[in-house]
């Protein structure tokens, strides 16, 4: 089936839309930062305590569950327990911020019950962020083991930069229509009621792509290029070994999770940052400008993608990516608040997008290279597992510094005793912090360049054989 160019691009088309909802659920509330502030009284600390809750229980262990489970089940039971884990989540959620659930006894219970700085709303949300974050986790490596099978010896790089692009475009959709939903329908929780229901149609589509699946395992078995006991059933928990004691593994999982924890927490925080660095501008106006960060990389992926499979080049993208990161993230800090410039605000979203598009293009397909395939599944799990420990820990980090640093604000201390609607944050040490990452980033790319050319890993060649 996968020789089919119509069977293989509909298996991609329906596992990136699964995706594409998802990552619309994960940035549901980013554009929303000032309205909960002022309607459930979360400040920036809670609010970085909720955006940590996605990755708390993979950071605990639930990742490397999930490679073995990727490893042992395959990528149809995977897929749809995932993406079931991601609508249950998500339902949660949205009871937690719902404007009904706010007069019930549980809220006024759970606002006076353990961690009692969180109101019960934060609480029960970051519970459905939870499950939802093991979910779409799971989720996502279960795609990148499905495209590595399907577009195997093909363009593997262009269909996984696809996939990042369709996914990267509904962070695009969500900051355009949250703000807007949220103001139609007068309540915080209409949104993310939406981004559920989408949600739904994601499990669907895991359902369909099971279906193709299936046929495409008895169509290797009927030509003998897989065994009845199917390759995934080979894996062993001793496996797991052969990746803990891979050094290229370990370089590969470090450059992510440093270049990812500049890049998910601060997507969090990016349209509160406008706001305060162009005057004020409304929250719908901010995030107007904040949605074009993944348009860029939407739009370059395909074709990095495409070049990677025939000319190569992975190390170098890796390295160009972290260069671009410390540049937009340094010109966020100091220059666009002397500026206030909004076409500069435009112009360094789009190319940290294009930075966005150069790292993940290069990294992802890269793995298989590093990686038996029969523990392909448990090597992504493990790469999102170390990536997660610095997503689970860092928004927490900015929210705090955020807070800290603006403790004796003048602006702010005023705006607060005002009630003002928006509060005018110094972002100058958080980005600061994120430009730090990148830097980190960058070394780590470098040495993994000298490090293929050493081994030979083949990351500088070409996809298609």
């Amino acid at each position: 089936m996968n020789d089919s160019f119509a069977a293989r691009w509909t298996v991609l088309i329906l596992i990136a839309l699964a995706m594409f909802f998802g990552y619309m659920f994960v940035d549901v509330m980013s554009p929303l930062q000032s309205l909960v502030e002022k309607q459930r009284g979360w400040t920036p600390g809670i609010f970085g305590t909720y955006a940590s809750a996605e990755y708390i229980l993979n950071v605990c262990g639930f990742l490397i569950i999930a490679g073995v489970i990727l490893d042992k089940m395959g990528v149809r039971f995977t897929g749809i327990l995932s993406t079931s884990l991601m609508l249950g989540g998500a339902v949660i959620k949205y009871i937690g911020i719902s404007d009904w659930f706010q007069a019930t006894e549980f809220c006024n219970w759970l606002d006076n019950a353990f961690w009692t700085s969180m109101p019960g709303s934060a609480k029960l949300a970051a519970l459905g962020f939870m499950i939802f974050g093991c979910g779409c986790e799971m989720a996502g490596t279960t795609v990148s083991k499905a495209i590595a099978k399907w577009f195997k010896g093909k363009e593997m790089a262009l269909a996984m930069g696809i996939e990042m692009a369709i996914a990267r475009v509904g962070v695009f959709a969500i900051f355009s229509i949250s703000p807007w939903i949220a103001e139609k329908m007068g309540s915080i929780a209409a949104p993310v009621g939406f981004c559920t229901v989408l949600l739904m149609i994601g499990v669907i589509n895991f359902i369909a792509f099971s279906v193709m699946d299936r046929k495409f395992d008895a169509q290797l078995k009927e030509a003998g290029l897989l065994s009845n006991d199917s390759s995934e059933d080979e894996f062993h928990i001793s496996d797991l070994g052969k990746i803990f004691s891979s050094l290229s593994f370990w370089v590969v999982a470090l450059l992510c999770v440093l270049y990812y924890s500049a890049i998910f927490p601060f997507q969090r925080y990016g349209a509160n940052m406008l706001q305060c660095n162009l005057d004020g501008i409304s929250p719908i106006a901010a995030a107007d400008i904040f949605r074009w960060f993944p348009i860029g990389a939407a739009f370059i992926t395909p074709f990095l993608g495409s070049f990677l499979d025939r000319k190569g080049k992975g190390a170098t993208m890796l390295i160009y990516g972290s260069l671009l990161l410390i540049v937009c993230h340094l010109v966020f800090a100091f220059i666009l608040p002397a500026s206030h410039s909004s076409l500069l605000a435009y112009a360094t979203i789009v190319i940290l997008g294009i930075s966005f598009a150069l790292v993940p293009a290069a990294l992802w397909p890269s793995v298989p290279k590093i990686i038996d395939e029969k523990i392909l599944g448990s090597a992504y799990c493990l790469i999102f597992w170390v990536q997660n420990i610095g997503l689970c820990f860092v928004p927490q980090l900015i929210g705090s510094v955020l807070e800290a640093s603006n403790a004796s604000n003048p602006a702010v201390i005023a705006a607060k005793e005002a009630g003002a609607e928006f509060i005018p944050y110094n972002y100058t040490l958080p980005l600061v912090i994120f430009a730090g990452f990148g830097v980190l980033a960058l070394v780590i790319a470098i040495y993994l360049k000298v490090l293929d050319g050493k081994r030979h890993l083949g990351l500088e060649e070409p996809n298609i054989k």
